[in-house]
């Protein structure tokens, strides 16, 4: 018995949709935006399921892609700033190891949106340097590159963070 195109992407949906959240959640640092961009990926491949013949890397990358063009837009639109953050974080309330993972997360959220997704697919998503640049389209040596400025600003932005035990020195 075949299975229709519909039950399929039913089946893909329940099975990975999770995982793709947490991709989408990395890289906006909110819920719902996160949502938003499964969302929009998902309505799209679904629109073009009976062509697409690997889904998941097809809706990853149109998460990214919707996530950077996303970046473009709010890029253009003046920013109102409510307030300020503190230049150190009260660690007398939260254990130091929460206290960082904070910071560390602010920090992301501070890099441009092609540096947190090379982040995030690099060391969240555990690819390769080469399905990296594959779905952002890009060339390997770009990947390494904007992998290379990332973990720098993130050292800036986080120094008293172990770098060595966090992302093994940038050696993947």
């Amino acid at each position: 018995m075949e299975v229709s195109p519909e039950a399929e992407f039913r089946d893909f949906v329940a099975g990975r949709a999770h995982v793709l959240l947490r991709a989408a959640y990395a890289l906006a640092g909110d819920r719902h935006a996160a949502e938003d961009l499964v969302q929009s990926a998902l309505a799209k491949a679904f629109a073009r399921w009976r062509r697409i013949s690997d889904p998941e890397p097809y809706v990853r990358k149109m998460i990214y892609n919707e996530f950077v063009s996303s970046r473009r837009i709010q890029r253009r639109r003046p920013e109102i700033v409510v307030a300020q953050l503190p230049d150190r974080w009260d660690g007398a309330r939260l254990e130091s190891e929460t206290v960082l993972r904070l910071r560390l997360r602010e920090a992301l959220l501070l890099l441009p949106p092609r540096q947190r997704a090379v982040l995030v697919l690099r060391y969240l998503e555990d690819l390769t340097l080469a399905e990296t640049a594959e779905v952002l389209s890009c060339r390997a040596g770009t990947v390494a590159s904007q992998t290379s400025r990332a973990l720098l600003k993130l050292r800036e932005l986080v120094p008293d963070l172990d770098w060595s035990a966090s992302f093994a020195g940038g050696q993947r």
